[in-house]
């Protein structure tokens, strides 16, 4: 018998199961995965995420895994650069997946947590409503009073209790990605362009990752030659093209239309969603694995001291950036009003940050879009 069972032992999942552990409860993880084990992702770990990992005592791990890690970022909307550090000395990294869900695995062994690689779920078991453990594949049963769902976001905890969609938007964009040897690449640089976004950033073992998105009406026009239209995309960058074209690529290139945009009740009988299982959001804004890693702590706390608030406060951290994702997920260009605003947070490095701290997780939304903040930022410019 465990105190809590785990589905899913990639962020979320792992760094749930650490701190619960931490915490001495006897938990047991579980994942059809095999680590080291790759998966689709966006890679940034966002400064609020990094700080986490640091509190943890994992980030020099991941640094001496041979990580890049950065405190500046070049954000190009358009033609309107923003370009400095983030607030209170942030940091910001792109592990590969092999990297850093390895790490998080171990560090929930070594904190007493039984991870069982190799696991396939077959579904839950139930008296009632209630959850009360998981039933394998292979007809092994395991009973816990809580089950946790970190199986991301076709989520069979999910599906098997019926989770309520609090909130759903139609996927928008068709993503791809691939990595990249002999780039110049020093920090990382984020683009947007009308119809299109980009992303680069350094990762491990020297390489960079080269992401780039299209509306999802576009797949299929864009699947006949993957490639050819992401260094299309790529050259509309300044000279990011050149120095791509003047690299190469050393892996298969990754494409994806399933990127949903769905909110989840986080909490039922016995049960509980962390991660993607419970809010998943299109990877333009990168906040996935910052979202799981938020999720398992805020999850492990609520859950070690009996807490009640998870659902509130999660919604609450992440339902403003939903909506602005969704938003930017539609590749539409600044126009109007927004343009301003943005070409004035570009004249002050002060507006800079605070902008970039929206997406390093440090930042509210409603801070930055507060009328009293907005008016004060167009003040300024109109100044000079």
């Amino acid at each position: 018998m465990y105190d809590v069972i785990v589905v899913g032992a990639r962020p979320a999942g792992a760094a749930t199961a650490m701190l619960l552990a931490r915490h001495g409860l006897r938990v047991l993880v579980v994942d059809r995965a095999r680590f080291p084990s790759d998966t689709l992702s966006t890679h940034q770990i966002q400064p609020a995420g990094v700080d986490r990992l640091r509190r943890w005592g994992l980030l020099e791990r991941l640094i001496a895994a041979g990580t890049p890690v950065t405190g500046q970022v070049r954000f190009d909307i358009g033609g309107t650069v923003l370009e400095g550090r983030f607030p209170a000395g942030g940091l910001l990294c792109s592990p590969r997946r092999t990297v850093l869900d390895k790490l998080l695995v171990d560090a929930a062994r070594e904190a007493g947590a039984e991870v069982v690689e190799g696991f396939h779920v077959a579904g839950l078991l139930k008296d009632g409503d209630r959850v009360h453990g998981i039933r394998g594949r292979d007809g092994t049963e395991h009973r816990a009073p809580v089950v946790v769902g970190a199986d991301g976001k076709h989520s069979l905890v999910a599906k098997e209790v019926a989770a309520p969609v609090l909130r759903e938007v139609a996927p928008r964009t068709v993503a791809s990605y691939s990595y990249w040897e002999g780039v110049d690449m020093p920090v990382g640089e984020l683009y947007h362009r009308p119809g299109r976004a980009v992303a680069a950033f350094p990762t491990n073992d020297g390489l960079t990752m080269v992401y780039a998105a299209a509306p999802v009406e576009e797949f299929g026009t864009w699947r006949t030659d993957v490639e050819g239209h992401l260094l299309d995309t790529v050259d509309r960058c300044g000279d990011l093209g050149k120095r791509v074209r003047d690299g190469r690529r050393v892996e298969r290139l990754r494409t994806t239309v399933d990127l949903p945009n769905v909110v989840r009740r986080a909490h039922g009988p016995g049960w509980f969603l962390v991660g993607d299982a419970g809010l998943v959001m299109d990877p333009v804004t990168a906040q996935g694995i910052g979202n799981a890693l938020a999720d398992a702590e805020l999850l492990a706390s609520a859950i070690a001291g009996a807490g009640t608030g998870y659902q509130r406060e999660r919604d609450d951290a992440r339902l403003p950036m939903f909506d602005l994702t969704t938003g930017i997920a539609e590749l539409r260009p600044a126009k109007g009003f927004n343009a301003r605003f943005l070409r004035a947070v570009a004249r002050r490095q002060a507006s800079t940050e605070q902008f970039l701290g929206v997406f390093a997780g440090t930042v509210p939304v409603r801070a930055l879009r507060r009328p009293g903040n907005v008016a004060r930022i167009l003040v300024q410019r109109a100044r000079g």
